[in-house]
């Protein structure tokens, strides 16, 4: 399959910009925050703010990942399957954009714990692709210029520009491909 025709700069994975970008679309702050998880040692894991809805873990993009995403990808071209009625789920089919997939994924399966508010650009995007499929929905994000926008502006907040640059080697095209991948492990029926 093709490199994807439409790339984002990626989003630094770091809690306080995901938090400023979550709150400006439309989370109120006293009801979600990213924080950081410093490992997984028992003494670790108590530092980490409860209850969990999610984790989003950051790891890199090797030859080998890609290919089962590939597998994946074919698989899911032929057989076209739907969401379960359980799991919020979006492909993700704009380059880069795995840090805004993955906050997407987050939030939209803890819609029934967290209070959005009313009217906001999260309100209105979880209630216009509530009863679409995961293709469906990808199709929505392309199109979608306030996303697209507000990512722009997120993606460069924080120390964004020094860890790009820094990845890229020193260069200067923000819109190449970037060698890690940020998914979000999400909280379902009580369970991470």
């Amino acid at each position: 399959m093709a490199a994807p025709s439409k790339r984002w700069l990626p989003l630094e994975a770091n809690p306080d910009v995901m938090n400023q970008f979550i709150w400006g679309l439309g989370v109120p702050e006293e009801e979600v925050e990213f924080n950081d998880v410093y490992g997984l040692d028992e003494e670790l894991l108590e530092m980490v703010p409860k209850p969990v809805l999610a984790v989003m873990f950051l790891f890199p993009y090797t030859a080998q990942i890609e290919a089962e995403r590939k597998a994946d990808r074919e698989q899911d071209s032929t057989e076209k399957k739907e969401s379960g009625k359980k799991v919020y789920f979006l492909k993700q089919t704009v380059g880069n954009a795995c840090g805004t997939i993955g906050i997407l994924h987050a939030l939209g399966n803890a819609t029934s714990e967290i209070n959005l508010v009313e009217g906001s650009y999260f309100d209105r995007f979880y209630k216009s692709t509530a009863n679409m499929d995961p293709f469906e929905r990808a199709a929505f994000l392309e199109k979608d210029r306030e996303m697209e926008d507000a990512h722009s502006v997120t993606a460069t907040a924080g120390d964004t520009e020094e860890s790009f640059m820094s990845l890229m080697g020193g260069s200067s095209n923000r819109y190449l491909m970037v060698l890690h991948h940020l998914v979000a492990c999400c909280r379902m029926l009580q369970r991470l």
